[in-house]
């Protein structure tokens, strides 16, 4: 027999108790760093001015950001764009300063500063804090708007229980994803919030796939308790769900490293949403059902009425 598929025999849910304290610290810390120091939003949501410009050779970020600091906006942000010549400034609302007059001063202490190269501007992009207030409050409820209905859709497509745990899954995720950016401080614009309602979706399909197995054995297996058919159904579902989060870990990794300063905040809130929701598939949704009582006579098949005297009457002569 090749080792390879040898079913696992691992006792997750006999360590539920262990992974509900520890997910009850990531989530009591989360929150509190939430409710204390917050997000860092970005342009997106603050409002603020976002200027491209362009060097004739390679810049150092280090010396643009010198340059913005000593020129009195210490608080921007620079990145690469596309290239080492090509520079993204994001500036925050900056008192009664327009967006024309902010954008020339910055390009006046560019050009100051590199005396030898040439920067020109590509172009400048101003979001007003009312637009940002709209996008917060709309990605909010967005993320509102996906839980609620995917509650209805795992009600209808397998049992409340299920349900409610894997609505408790996906909280356990997002709360502990935006956790992360707010002990860390790391920047949350509109590609992170996107990359949330991804990790929504990702770890709903992983929940999904091991309910899925755990309604199928519940309706197979004629011995065995509740905790023992879980246990079976997620060992069997073990080696399709780790090489499919480190797959896309790996990708995520690539874009990370590679994909350059612009993309780092989208690749590590999958990053972080894929491991914490891989765990939360296991230890959450299917912990949370068992904790409210899912059993055998909850997930059998409704018997229609005159089916079985139907059946009876097949053996009739």
């Amino acid at each position: 027999m090749n080792i390879f598929n040898k079913e696992p025999s691992f006792d997750f849910m006999g360590k539920r108790k262990l992974a509900l304290i520890m997910s009850l610290i990531l989530l009591i810390v989360s929150i509190g760093s939430l409710a204390t120091r917050g997000l860092n939003f970005g342009i997106d949501f603050t409002g603020g001015t976002l200027i491209e410009v362009g060097y004739s050779n390679t810049v150092d970020l280090g010396e643009v950001r010198e340059t913005l600091a000593e020129a009195g906006y210490g608080d921007a942000i620079a990145q690469h764009f596309g290239t080492s010549k090509d520079v993204l400034i994001r500036v925050p609302p900056h008192g009664e300063k327009n967006n024309a007059d902010l954008s020339s001063d910055v390009l006046n202490a560019l050009h100051t500063a590199s005396s030898t190269d040439e920067v020109e501007m590509r172009r400048v992009e101003f979001v007003g804090p009312q637009v940002g207030d709209e996008l917060t409050e709309d990605g909010g409820l967005a993320m509102i708007y996906a839980l609620f209905g995917i509650l209805i859709y795992i009600t209808l497509r397998f049992e409340k229980r299920f349900a409610v745990g894997s609505v408790a899954a996906l909280v356990h995720d997002v709360v502990i994803t935006l956790g992360v950016f707010s002990v860390l401080q790391l920047e949350f614009d509109l590609t992170t919030l996107a990359a949330i309602l991804a990790v929504i979706g990702y770890s709903l399909n992983d929940t999904i796939v091991v309910f899925d197995r755990i309604r199928e054995n519940f309706r197979k297996m004629r011995k065995g308790t509740p905790v023992d058919i879980s246990n079976r159904s997620i060992n069997q579902m073990l080696s399709r769900t780790l090489v499919t989060s480190v797959t896309t870990l790996f990708v995520l990794f690539a874009l990370f490293m590679l994909g350059g300063e612009i993309i780092h905040s989208f690749a590590t809130a999958l990053i972080i949403g894929i491991i914490i929701g891989t765990y939360s598939s296991v230890y959450v949704a299917s912990a949370t059902a068992l904790a409210l009582g899912i059993s055998k006579q909850d997930l059998m098949p409704v018997k229609k009425e005159g089916e079985g005297d139907a059946e009876g009457l097949g053996d009739l002569p």
